[in-house]
């Protein structure tokens, strides 16, 4: 998955000023205790960042 993809895909679930600041804030279990930019940081994959976000906020599966 292309970053581009990955983040049309927070901004449409999660709306524009709060992808942002989930992305930056909310720790995650499901990324081993990082938040989603420190893992895009760290070289996880996007689309695996973006099956952790699924997950762990139950993302329907329309939008998945």
């Amino acid at each position: 998955m292309r970053l581009t993809v990955f983040w049309q895909r927070m901004t449409a679930h999660f709306g524009a000023g709060y992808a942002d600041s989930f992305a930056r804030d909310h720790v995650m279990s499901e990324l081993g205790g990082r938040t989603v930019l420190e893992a895009l940081d760290a070289g996880w994959d996007a689309k695996d960042v973006w099956r952790a976000v699924c997950t762990a906020m139950d993302v329907p599966a329309d939008r998945r």
